[in-house]
């Protein structure tokens, strides 16, 4: 026999089981995550347990967002991964009539799926979207005044979370109230990847290689404009890319998103009009 078990990142046994999986399937860990304490309760693993060791799991991650100025209760699903020896014997059905029940108050639930569920998530609700991505060439002519603020420091960490929680900086499509999230990516693997301009007072997230720029988030208080932000990056970006949507989109060029062997799913009110807005959901918000 088997149960459907969920809010237990505390039990020790369980986070164990669910990590073998998770490495096992994805490569992925969340030990470190949890350890730093960033693994709250906005991320929710909705697991299948048999003999006392997880076998299937679907997470629920809460990711509230703020679309055309509108708060909207959200929900990411992910993480979605079986046993091998446990595949085809409907878990995952199993795991997601549960979900249902628990998102039943929800705006919108989006998920990303690849290829071979694609005739799985519409079966419940779920239908095919599209996101979108602006982009721009730039010719910058002063020097970077942005400067790499190492995440790998408690005290850099609660600067930063500090900034996040005060940020102003307008987007049309942007997460709140879950800055674990975007800590599971800058906490670990993209620890090199955050800056600050004292002269802007502006955070910003970025992948900068070879002239290309990926601007994941930026956040500020102060009544500042993305060309500004870009512009503090110096001559070293030639292309700029945006992990999110912006408000303001002169200047930029938008293309349709499409990654191989992923595909965007949605449901509910939330996501009405996401494509004729052309909307992206933003980029560290994937769970």
């Amino acid at each position: 026999m088997y149960e459907i078990v969920k809010n237990y990142r505390n039990d020790e046994h369980l986070r164990r089981s669910f990590n073998a999986l998770a490495e096992k399937t994805f490569g992925l860990n969340f030990e470190n995550w949890y350890q730093l304490g960033y693994w709250g309760d906005n991320y929710n693993p909705y697991s299948l347990v048999m003999d006392g060791e997880v076998v299937a799991n679907v997470s629920l991650n809460r990711t509230d967002m703020v679309i055309g100025g509108e708060r909207k209760r959200v929900y990411q699903l992910g993480t979605v991964m079986t046993a091998e020896e446990h595949r085809n014997k409907g878990f995952i059905r199993a795991i997601m009539a549960e979900i249902e029940k628990d998102t039943a108050d929800a705006d919108g639930v989006y998920l990303f799926g690849n290829d071979n569920v694609v005739e799985f998530y519409p079966k419940f609700g779920f239908v095919p979207d599209r996101e979108f991505v602006w982009e721009r060439d730039v010719a910058q002519k002063g020097p970077c005044t942005m400067a790499r603020v190492m995440m790998d420091s408690a005290e850099n960490r609660d600067r930063f979370a500090a900034a996040m929680a005060e940020s102003t900086f307008p987007a049309a499509c942007h997460m709140v109230d879950n800055p674990g999230l975007i800590f599971f990516y800058v906490a670990q693997f993209m620890q090199d990847c955050v800056y600050y301009s004292e002269a802007l007072d502006a955070w910003a997230i970025a992948e900068i290689e070879d002239g290309e720029m990926t601007l994941h988030n930026v956040f500020s208080t102060r009544d500042i404009s993305l060309d500004e932000v870009i512009a503090a990056f110096g001559t070293e970006v030639r292309h700029v890319t945006l992990g999110f949507s912006p408000a303001d989109t002169a200047g930029f060029t938008c293309r349709e998103w499409k990654e191989e062997d992923c595909n965007f799913f949605t449901k509910g009110p939330a996501f009405a009009g996401f494509t004729q807005k052309k909307l992206r959901i933003p980029t560290l918000s994937h769970a």
